[in-house]
């Protein structure tokens, strides 16, 4: 919906809440979330405009709320209701009002340390108490500012001050934060010098309805947290798609030449676009693959990233569509190319014209309003929130890299004629085994990525994960694999359930890069290895449909099971029946430390 957009209109958006909420719930597929809002203050209209960000993401929440400033109580002590409702994420929504003991002007340097000692402890009390009762995702609004200084400037340096007090708490938050996993801070401190405290404080509404923020910015605050819901979803964006005239330099290249074009340091303008390319160029060391789509001459438009001063260069694009055909078609073309689906693409050009068609034409994907002052293109598609970290890993990281390989390997299938000789030309070597603690926020990422290789749609925070992981009832398997071009990292999961001598597939998922190379093969193998370790006579797989995984709809037919139930909605079972003579499927990969 574009109204929920960034930037949007926060009048617009608490006015018309209703009809939007009504619309937003017409969509297909939504993914069911249970989220509990521990509140230090008012939460209601918050949870309201949240609703709506989520339900735009495809994310269909279902709420607890807190009473009024109970936040600790609901967390510390027994509640039944909260532990009913089993919480996937924990919002402790809190604010520097709920600072129970600020510094005063007498205070020593000890009484200090103190109160910050006990403010700290409190939290974090609250934090491990959360994790070990709900064993869920928690994240925790950090501290805004004051709005008044109490000694000015000397605020921020002195001890006694409040805002000097903030930093130091915000700081041991942080560093929690940077030590735990499945805890996220929700930066209110940034978000609310970039609203404005005076405007974000306004203390009317304190007074007046106990919200800790003026009515207007929670559609600003709601939006912020809504992302870190949407990263820990696996509902982030993957591809930062650029148009190139007057999108990554000024002027028309094919018209003023290389030697001509606005970009470096001499200029003013040259200068923003400069920025403007290095900020890309960080987007894609986060693992975000960066594509181009520009109707020029390939040779001329390739030649402004070859110019000395272009901070971004031809190889740091893992696909370019360089041509004169429509930039839908473009896209299109690139998500196929990449085997991800187009809603995973942002993109980015400076022509009206050229983003209403692809907005028109590409359902999903995102086409952040720029304008056309370049100046502006930074701040709104760092604020949009379209790649928002919360996990990062060495993986995401090589993943830019991990594509380029990907394009070496599809260039020299075009040498073979026989694809099981391209196949072992690859030198493929894999390791599959049970879930180990090194890998377990990959595997996590993974289920909530991956949506065309996903045959029951589940998804599973990293505490479920670790869960499993620990239960002797289950089965679980990871898959990495690499080849002569280089390491794809963790690309398959498998996670089954025992009960009797039957194991049942709660969730297979695999990275699309991997696609047609053998490893769903190299899996099952490992998993009838494991059941058959567990004298497991049959293994039963479910295949839920969804608007993304058709791909996968006969995926146990091809590894030899048989369909024994199908309903109207296209849902089907499959059953294989184990014994000792099963053949193994997996002809081109060789598997090493394969499980215990």
């Amino acid at each position: 919906m574009k109204e929920l957009e960034y930037p949007f209109n926060s009048e617009e958006i608490i006015r018309r809440k209703k009809q939007f909420r009504k619309q937003l719930l017409k969509n297909p597929g939504l993914t069911p979330l249970k989220i509990a809002v521990l509140g230090g203050a008012t939460t209601n209209d918050i949870v309201k405009i949240m609703e709506l960000f989520l339900l735009n993401y495809g994310i269909c929440p279902e709420f607890y709320e807190s009473e009024y400033n109970r936040y600790y109580e609901d967390a510390m002590f027994p509640n039944p209701e909260l532990e009913a409702f089993k919480p996937d994420i924990i919002f402790i929504c809190t604010f520097n009002r709920n600072i129970t003991s600020y510094p005063e002007i007498g205070d020593t340097s000890d009484v200090i340390a103190g109160k910050l000692e006990n403010e700290y402890t409190r939290f974090e009390n609250m934090w491990k108490m959360i994790a070990s009762k709900y064993k869920c995702t928690i994240i925790q609004n950090n501290f805004e500012y004051p709005f008044f200084r109490l000694m000015g400037n000397r605020d921020a340096s002195d001890p006694h001050g409040r805002v000097n007090f903030i930093t130091k708490l915000n700081m041991r938050f942080n560093e929690y934060a940077d030590s735990t996993e499945n805890f996220y801070i929700h930066d209110i401190n940034y978000i609310s010098a970039s609203y404005g405290i005076e405007k974000w404080s306004d203390p009317f509404y304190w007074h007046m309805y106990k919200y800790a923020l003026s009515v207007p910015a929670i559609p600003d605050f709601s939006f912020n947290v809504s992302n870190i819901i949407k990263s820990v979803m696996g509902k982030n964006k993957k591809v930062l798609m650029l148009d190139m005239d007057n999108t990554l330099w000024g002027g028309v290249i094919g018209d003023d030449g290389a030697d001509n074009i606005e970009t470096g340091q001499e200029t003013p303008i040259g200068q923003t676009y400069s920025e403007f390319q290095s900020y890309v160029k960080s987007i894609g060391q986060l693992g975000v693959l960066l594509t181009l789509n520009s109707k020029n001459d390939e040779e001329t438009a390739l030649e402004g990233l070859r110019r000395d001063d272009s901070v971004l260069k031809p190889d740091d694009f893992v696909l370019k569509k360089i041509n004169w055909m429509p930039k839908s078609e473009n896209l299109i073309d690139s998500a196929k190319d990449l085997s991800l689906l187009p809603d995973s693409f942002v993109f980015v050009d400076d022509n009206p014209a050229e983003r209403e068609i692809v907005r028109a034409n590409v359902p999903g994907a995102a086409v952040p309003e720029i304008g056309d002052r370049p100046e502006h293109y930074i701040n709104i598609i760092d604020r949009s929130g379209f790649f928002e970290v919360t996990n990062l890993s060495k993986d995401d990281m090589k993943r830019n890299e991990m594509y380029k390989v990907n394009a070496k390997r599809m260039e020299s299938l075009k040498a073979f004629t026989d694809y099981g000789e391209y196949l072992k030309s690859l030198e493929m070597k894999a390791e599959i085994q049970d879930f180990i603690p090194a890998y377990m926020s990959r595997i996590s990422q993974l289920t909530n990525k991956s949506n065309q290789f996903n045959l029951t749609t589940k998804r599973y925070t990293q505490s479920e994960i670790e869960a499993v992981a620990d239960n002797d009832s289950y089965i679980t398997i990871y898959g990495k694999l690499a080849d002569k071009f280089g390491d794809n990292g963790v690309v398959s999961v498998v996670v089954g359930h025992i009960i009797g001598d039957e194991c049942h597939i709660d969730l297979w998922i695999m990275s699309c890069r991997v696609l047609k190379r053998d490893m769903e093969f190299a899996m099952m193998d490992i998993l009838v290895e494991k059941c058959l370790s567990k004298n497991i006579k049959s293994i039963t797989g479910y295949y839920y449909p969804t608007a993304k995984n058709a791909m996968v709809k006969e995926f146990y037919a091809l590894q030899g099971f048989e369909k024994v139930f199908e309903d109207e909605e296209g849902n089907t079972r499959w059953k294989f029946e184990l014994d000792k003579d099963y053949i193994k499927k997996n002809k081109y990969i060789h598997i090493e430390n394969s499980g215990k």
